[in-house]
C-alpha cells in the first residue's frame, strides 16, 4: 500500500487483483479467483467492481496515469537533454521497483485485456509516456549531446531494457533496480568499449586489403 493511501477494502481487493494479474495474467485470472484470495463472496467483490473490465480500468489506467505523472515530474526537474533521458528511465525504474506487482499486472493486462474505451484510454497514456522519451532524445540530438539517430528506435531500445527487467530481475538479487538501470544507462549512453582501447587486430584477409590500399598512389 502506498504511503498516505487509506487501507480500505477496495484497495485491498485491488492489491489482490494486481498480484494475481501479475502472477497468472489477465485472461487466466477470474473474478472467482480474486474473491477466493480475498476470502470474500463473489457478490461482495461485484459490489466494488461489476466485472473484470472495471478491474482492468483501475489496474491499468491508474498504473499508467501514475507512471506518466511521476516520470513527467522527474523529466521537468532535469536541466539538460541527457539528464532528462536519465531522469525518464531512472524514474520509470523507480516506479517498477516500488510497485512491482502494479507494473507487471498493468503490463500484462494491457497486452491481454479488452479493446473497449478503457483500452483506448490506456493506449493514449502509453503513447504520451513513450512520446516524452522520444522528445527527450530529439532534444538531445538538437543540442548536440546525442548523435543523430532515430528517436523512435532509440526510445524502443531504452524501453526494451526496462521492460525485459520484469522477466529476470529479482527483488532479492545482488543489485537493486536503481543500480541496474544506472549501469544500463551508462552502457546505452556511452557504449561498451573504452575510449582508450586499441582497435581489434585485423585478420589475414583484412591485412591484405589494407596493404593493397596502401600501395595505391594517391593524387597530389
Amino acid at each position: 500500500m502506498a504511503p498516505g493511501v487509506p487501507d480500505t477494502r477496495e484497495n485491498q481487493l485491488l492489491a489482490i487483483a494486481r498480484r494475481l494479474f501479475a502472477r497468472d495474467g489477465y485472461e487466466r485470472t477470474a473474478m472467482r479467483d480474486i474473491a477466493e484470495a480475498a476470502e470474500v463472496t463473489k457478490a461482495a467483490l461485484y459490489y466494488y467492481f461489476p466485472n473484470k473490465e472495471a478491474l482492468y480500468e483501475r489496474v491499468v489506467l491508474e498504473s499508467m496515469q501514475s507512471l506518466v505523472e511521476d516520470v513527467s515530474a522527474a523529466v521537468a526537474a532535469a536541466d539538460s537533454p541527457t539528464a532528462r533521458i536519465r531522469a525518464f528511465m531512472q524514474s520509470s525504474a523507480d516506479v517498477f521497483d516500488l510497485a512491482r506487482d502494479r507494473w507487471i499486472a498493468g503490463s500484462r493486462a494491457f497486452r491481454e485485456g479488452g479493446r473497449g474505451g478503457q483500452h483506448l484510454a490506456a493506449i493514449a497514456l502509453r503513447d504520451r509516456y513513450e512520446s516524452l522519451l522520444r522528445q527527450c532524445i530529439a532534444e538531445g540530438i538538437a543540442s548536440g549531446e546525442v548523435r543523430a539517430i532515430d528517436p523512435a528506435i532509440a526510445g524502443r531500445f531504452l524501453l526494451s531494457g526496462l521492460n525485459q527487467m520484469t522477466n529476470w530481475h529479482r527483488p532479492d538479487g545482488r543489485l537493486g533496480v536503481t543500480e541496474v538501470m544506472k549501469q544500463f544507462l551508462d552502457m546505452a549512453l556511452h557504449g561498451l568499449l573504452s575510449s582508450t582501447e586499441p582497435p581489434p587486430a585485423l585478420g589475414a584477409k583484412s591485412r591484405a586489403i589494407s596493404r593493397r590500399r596502401a600501395a595505391v598512389p594517391t593524387s597530389p
